[in-house]
C-alpha cells in the first residue's frame, strides 16, 4: 500500500527528538534506513521503506503525519512541494457555459488546484527540483478533458484571471486609488458598468488601504473581471461579505459563464455555494498531507454526497459521520424568564446612528442576529458587551456576559495558557470537538485564521456567563468546522441553559443555530434599527422579501437551499409569502 509521510520540521527542531524518533522505527532498527537525519538537520522519513507502523506519529503527533492512500490514488501526484510535504492528486476540470464549484476542508488542496489551473503554480508531477513542461502536463492527461484544456493553454487559446483567496495582502502589494489600480486592469473598458453591479461606485477614489473587508473583497472581484478572459476562477469570493452582498455578487459571477468563458468558484458557504454553481468537485484526503479531487457531479448529488461522507465511484470515505440536518422543530413557548431586555437605546458614532424597538432575551435562548455590514450589528453588540454605552433609552446589564468580538487579535501568548479555563471545566464539550488540543503549544499569532477562530470561540464559552454574545463565528472556517462550531454552540448552550446572541452571515449556521431571530433593517453607515427578536419563520420571511430569495428544503438532506430566481417553487413561495421553507 502506498503512503504519504508529511515531516514539518519547523515544528520538529530538538534535535534529541529526532534521534529519539529515528531509534523507534522498527525499520531502522532491522537495519533499514527508513527514518533520517540529513546533514542540515531535517529528519526525513522514506516512504518506500515506511511500514505505516505510527509510532513516529504517537512520538511527535504535531509534527508527523503518515497517511495510507486509497488505491484510487496509487499514482504519481501532480504536484508535491516537497520530501515530506503535501501532494495533490488530480485537478478539477473547468466547462464551458457552466459554474464548476470545488467542495472541501482547509487544507486540503484547494487553492494549489486552482493556482496550477490559473498558471500561477506549475506541477511539478513529484518531482520538486523541476517544473513540468507543458507537453509533460499534456502527456499527463491524455485521454481525459484536461489534455484538452492544457493543450488550449499551450496555444494561449485559454487565458486565464484568478481573484485569489488572501485579499488583505492586496493593500500591501498596491498602493493609489481604486479607481487607478482597476483602470490599470480594465482590458474590456467596462468599469463603470462593473463597478456598478458590485456596488463600488462610492468608493472608486478611496486609497486601496482605507476600504473594509467587504469592499476591498468585490475590488479583486472587478479586477478579475475586467480582464479580458475565458476562465474565471474565484477563490471564496464572498468571505467579509453580508449576505445581500453574497447573493448579489453569486448572481454576478453565475452570469460571466457563456459559450466562450468556464467559470470556477471556490466556497465555504454551502447556501451560497449551491446558487452559484451548476457543477461542483469534492475535494478529499488528509488536511496538510494530500488532497485529491472526485469526478464532477451535479451540485446538489455533490453537497449531499459531501454530506454523507463517500464517494461511491472512487469507493472513498472521508469522513467517519453522516452530515444530517433536522427538520425545523416548532418552536415550542418555554417558560419565559428574562434574562436581558431594552427599549428605545440609541447610539451615535461619527455619522452613522443607531435605534432599537422594545426587545429582550430570555434564559435558555439562542437568537441569530441578520443584517448587512455597515448596519449598527457590531455596535449593538458591544453595547450588550458593555464595552460602549448607549446615549439614551434603558437597557437591564444585570447580567454576566461573554463576548467574542468579529475581529481576532493575537499575541504570544500560548493556546494552553489562553484556554485554560475552557480546559479545565469543558475539554468534552468544547476542546475535544473543536479539535484544539493539537493547537496547545503553539501561539496565538501563530494560528492561522481558522484556527484562531475556533480558540477565541472556545475562550469565549468556556468563561462562565449568562449571555454569550459571537460576532461573526463562521468567518475563516471550512465547511465542516462550521457544521461542528454550530453543534458546539447549539450543544453547549442547551446543557447550561444559557442563552446566546449571533452575529453571523452564513444563513445555513444561523438556520441550524437560533430559536428566535433579530433582524437589523435601515441603511448602512448611515442608520440602523433593530428589530425583533422574532420567531424564525416570521423574522426569517422579513429578511429574505428584502432580499427577494426563498429557501426551500432539500429532500434527502434537509438541507436549506435558495430557488433559483423565477423558478416554479420560487414564484409559489412568493405568492403564498412563504419565502422561508414554503
Amino acid at each position: 500500500m502506498k503512503r504519504i509521510a508529511v515531516v514539518d520540521n519547523k515544528k520538529l527542531k530538538d534535535i534529541n527528538l529526532k534521534r529519539h524518533i529515528q531509534s523507534l522505527c522498527p525499520v531502522n532498527r532491522a537495519g533499514t534506513e527508513c527514518i533520517k537525519i540529513e546533514k542540515d538537520g531535517r529528519l526525513t522519513i522514506d516512504e518506500i521503506t515506511c511500514i505505516g507502523c505510527g509510532i513516529c506519529v504517537k512520538a511527535a503527533p504535531d509534527s508527523i503525519k503518515i497517511v495510507n492512500l486509497p488505491e484510487i490514488l496509487d499514482k504519481t501526484p501532480i504536484h508535491r512541494y516537497g520530501e515530506n510535504k503535501f501532494a495533490l492528486f488530480n485537478l478539477p476540470t473547468p466547462l464551458f457555459n457552466r459554474v464548476v464549484g470545488i467542495l472541501g476542508v482547509n487544507g486540503i488542496g484547494k487553492s494549489t488546484a486552482i493556482q496550477i489551473l490559473a498558471g500561477v503554480l506549475k506541477p511539478n508531477f513529484d518531482k520538486p527540483e523541476k517544473e513540468a513542461s507543458y507537453n509533460e502536463i499534456i502527456d499527463f492527461f491524455k485521454g481525459t478533458e484536461m489534455q484538452l484544456f492544457f493543450e488550449k493553454v499551450r496555444k494561449n487559446e485559454v487565458k486565464v484571471s484568478y481573484k485569489p483567496q488572501h485579499i488583505e495582502l492586496i493593500p500591501k502589494a498596491q498602493k493609489g486609488k481604486v479607481r487607478d489600480l482597476l483602470k490599470k486592469v480594465d482590458e474590456k473598458n467596462k468599469l463603470n458598468e462593473i463597478a456598478k453591479e458590485l456596488e463600488i461606485e462610492n468608493i472608486m477614489d478611496n486609497s486601496i488601504n482605507e476600504i473594509s473587508g467587504g469592499e476591498l473583497q468585490r475590488v479583486a472581484i472587478a479586477a478579475a473581471v475586467l480582464k479580458k478572459a475565458n476562465l474565471y476562477i474565484f477563490d471564496e469570493p464572498t468571505s467579509y461579505l453580508d449576505i445581500r452582498q453574497r447573493i448579489n455578487v453569486s448572481k454576478f459571477i453565475r452570469n460571466l459563464a457563456n459559450e466562450n468563458t468556464s467559470v470556477m468558484a471556490v466556497e465555504h458557504d454551502l447556501i451560497i455555494f449551491d446558487y452559484i454553481s451548476d457543477l461542483a468537485h469534492i475535494m478529499y484526503g488528509s488536511e496538510e498531507v494530500y488532497g485529491s479531487v472526485s469526478g464532477v457531479k451535479q451540485t446538489k448529488n455533490a453537497i449531499n454526497v459531501y454530506l454523507s461522507g463517500y464517494l461511491k465511484e472512487e469507493n472513498v470515505r472521508f469522513r467517519d459521520k453522516h452530515v444530517k440536518f433536522e427538520e425545523r422543530k416548532p418552536f415550542v413557548k418555554k417558560k419565559e424568564v428574562p434574562l436581558i431586555e431594552w427599549s428605545n437605546i440609541s447610539k451615535k458614532l461619527g455619522n452613522f446612528s443607531l435605534k432599537t424597538e422594545k426587545g429582550g432575551i430570555d434564559k435558555g435562548e439562542v437568537i441569530g442576529i441578520l443584517g448587512e455590514n455597515g448596519i449598527g450589528k457590531t455596535t449593538f453588540v458591544r453595547i450588550l458587551a458593555g464595552e460602549i454605552k448607549n446615549d439614551a433609552g434603558n437597557l437591564n446589564e444585570n447580567v454576566t456576559v461573554s463576548y467574542k468580538p468579529q475581529y481576532l487579535e493575537a499575541n504570544d501568548e500560548l493556546v494552553m495558557a489562553f484556554l485554560q479555563d475552557a480546559i479545565k471545566e469543558y475539554t468534552n464539550q468544547i476542546i475535544n470537538p473543536l479539535n484544539i488540543k493539537p493547537l496547545f503549544l503553539k501561539k496565538l499569532d501563530e494560528l492561522s485564521g481558522g484556527e484562531l477562530q475556533r480558540v477565541m470561540v472556545a475562550h469565549c464559552l468556556g468563561k462562565e456567563a449568562e449571555l454569550y454574545l459571537l460576532d461573526e463565528p463562521s468567518a475563516y472556517l471550512d465547511v465542516e468546522q462550521r457544521l461542528i462550531v454550530s453543534k458546539v454552540i447549539r450543544d453547549f448552550m442547551e446543557q447550561k441553559g444559557s442563552s446566546a446572541l449571533i452575529v453571523d452571515h452564513d444563513l445555513l449556521f444561523l438556520d441550524y443555530l437560533s430559536d428566535k431571530l433579530m433582524v437589523f433593517d435601515g441603511i448602512p453607515a448611515k442608520e440602523g434599527i433593530v428589530k425583533g427578536p422574532f420567531l424564525m419563520e416570521e423574522g426569517m420571511n422579513m429578511f429574505l422579501k428584502k432580499l427577494n430569495i426563498t429557501l426551500r428544503r432539500d429532500k434527502e438532506s434537509l438541507m436549506p437551499r435558495v430557488n433559483k430566481l423565477d423558478s416554479k417553487l420560487d414564484r409559489e413561495q412568493k405568492e403564498k409569502g412563504k419565502y422561508y421553507y414554503g
